[in-house]
């Protein structure tokens, strides 16, 4: 059987026609490798150069290869993130012309790191929280695409830093299925197996002293199985509110960021009679606040400053009438931004007088007063209004914050 390529990109091919073929992978010289840190796996893997791509290359069967390929190029196309498939190679004999496996063949993750090789040095409990914190995120996001893993755990996931975080990447979808939707069991085995798997990795690395102490590997099991369920339930459930209590809104995005997550995006719709608003929030990883805020108002701030000022932009876009969702017709969001800033945020940054918020960064200034809003809007069990929180914060806050950063007058 000749040797065949099968490949999504046509320029991919002739690329990968200058790698050894004809040799087992565990056998390819060092001139075609790239010593990057591989994490554990039941196939044979090896980084390699191809043009000028830094490539992964996996031995399986055939079958399994051109499935998991399949299963990769569908979450890409899903926007999971997970490594990018470049080609199945079948049909590989060596020089004697005896069969070899087929491989597969994907794009190395950039900046990425197997979980192994970040307990070279031992990891801090609050950055395995993190870990933990972005595969929940990578489980969730795969069930809701409907996507069943199979076999979650450390070694078949990729980390690598995301503004401060982690973000995890799924590696291997050998074991996967995608449907059109998940059944609870489906997702709750899932979920079980990260546990399992996770807990047992954890237990290696304590055996081999590179845990950290103060880590119960049974415990971080059971815990990616609680963040899991937390985020599922907060992005899942619709929450229906009175027209008017978008401090509920608010309340309900805080208690995400209380799970260590942030949201992206919010899906509002208004009832037909006007009378309530169903909201679902939509949650990506950490770090791009200051990009989404920059693109649409022309805004400049600190990431929590990004994201306080994207929620309130958000609550209000969704009470204008030209905002459609989806509708050709409507308003684009990038214009129903510029209106808020030039409606909302301005007027509401010149209602504080200029010698009293004094250096204040205006973005600062109104994020502690959508702050200030929050809580007299919880005290009141109702939104008060902008206007009112303003002349609140002016008469009883920023005159009290200046005289503690006044010097005091000489005696």
């Amino acid at each position: 059987m000749a040797l065949q390529i099968s490949a999504t990109n046509p320029e991919h091919p002739a690329l990968l026609l200058e790698l050894p073929w004809d040799t087992p992978l565990e056998e390819w010289p060092e001139e075609y490798l790239v010593p990057l840190p591989r994490g554990i796996s039941r196939h044979v893997v090896r980084y390699a150069r191809a043009g000028d791509e830094v490539i992964a290359v996996k031995e399986l069967a055939e079958r399994p290869a051109l499935r998991e390929y399949e299963l990769l190029r569908d979450l890409d196309r899903l926007s999971i993130p997970a490594v990018d498939p470049l080609a199945v190679v079948t049909g590989r004999t060596d020089r004697a012309g005896a069969s070899l496996e087929p491989v597969l063949v994907t794009r190395h993750l950039g900046g990425s790191m197997p979980y192994r090789s970040m307990f070279e040095t031992t990891l801090r409990p609050a950055t395995m929280h993190r870990l933990m914190d972005a595969l929940a995120v990578l489980l969730v996001r795969l069930h809701l695409a409907g996507f069943a893993w199979g076999d979650c755990s450390l070694s078949n996931t990729l980390f690598r830093r995301d503004a401060g975080a982690y973000a995890a990447y799924l590696v291997d979808a050998e074991t996967g299925e995608l449907h059109p939707r998940l059944s609870t069991g489906q997702r709750e085995y899932d979920v079980d197996l990260a546990r399992v798997n996770i807990s047992g990795e954890l237990l290696d690395l304590e055996a081999s002293g590179a845990l950290h102490p103060s880590v119960d590997p049974v415990e971080f099991g059971t815990e990616i199985c609680d963040r899991y369920r937390g985020l599922w339930e907060e992005l899942t459930r619709t929450s229906v509110y009175p027209a008017g209590k978008y401090h509920y809104i608010e309340r309900r995005i805080r208690r995400l960021n209380d799970l260590g997550f942030d949201v992206a995006e919010m899906q509002i719709e208004h009832a037909s009679n006007g009378s309530t608003v169903t909201f679902v929030p939509k949650v990506v990883d950490a770090g791009h606040h200051q990009r989404q805020l920059l693109r649409l108002t022309g805004l400049d701030t600190e990431e929590n400053q990004a994201r306080r000022l994207l929620t309130d932009l958000e609550s209000w876009m969704a009470t204008q009438d030209d905002y459609a969702p989806g509708d050709p017709l409507a308003a684009r969001p990038e214009v129903l931004a510029h209106r808020w800033v030039r409606e909302v945020f301005r007027p509401t940054v010149r209602a504080v007088p200029r010698e009293l918020r004094a250096t204040m960064d205006p973005a600062e200034l109104y994020h502690q007063l959508l702050e200030h809003r929050w809580y007299l809007s919880e005290r009141a069990q109702h939104d008060i209004g902008l206007d009112t929180a303003v002349a609140d914060y002016v008469r009883n806050i920023l005159p009290k914050a200046r005289a503690t950063l006044e010097p005091a007058p000489p005696e």
